[in-house]
């Protein structure tokens, strides 16, 4: 079984494989729309490798309708992606908050500046 997390990070690694997903973030959009931004310097071939990584990590679903593929953002997968960096930044907020009162312990105890040990007796 794949790992899906891997997959994941490694399509969300490229930048154009981002912008086609802020893309469908507003909403569903055919291959050729979503390539439209690249198109001065990418081929449509190229554009449609992007695509495949993106559907292969589950980030996007293409449907069928006729002739066209018209492409839509899959939520679920970005909600993994979101549970996963959760525990990371309980993990740094409570770090944080240990160093913010560590440091309140030692400004609270260090004498202000300009003190001398006769002004503070």
């Amino acid at each position: 079984m794949p790992d899906t997390l891997s997959l994941t990070f490694s399509a969300l690694a490229d930048p154009t494989r981002r912008a086609m997903l802020a893309r469908l973030s507003r909403g569903e959009a055919s291959i050729s729309d979503l390539g439209k931004p690249f198109r001065k310097r990418m081929s449509l071939p190229a554009i449609t490798k992007h695509v495949k990584v993106l559907e292969r990590a589950g980030l996007i679903t293409k449907a069928r309708r006729a002739q066209q593929r018209p492409c839509k953002i899959n939520p679920e997968a970005l909600k993994d992606v979101a549970d996963w960096m959760e525990q990371y930044r309980q993990y740094w907020e409570e770090s944080f908050d240990r160093l913010d009162a560590y440091l309140k312990t030692v400004t609270a105890t260090e004498p202000k500046k300009g003190d001398t040990d006769e002004q503070s007796k």
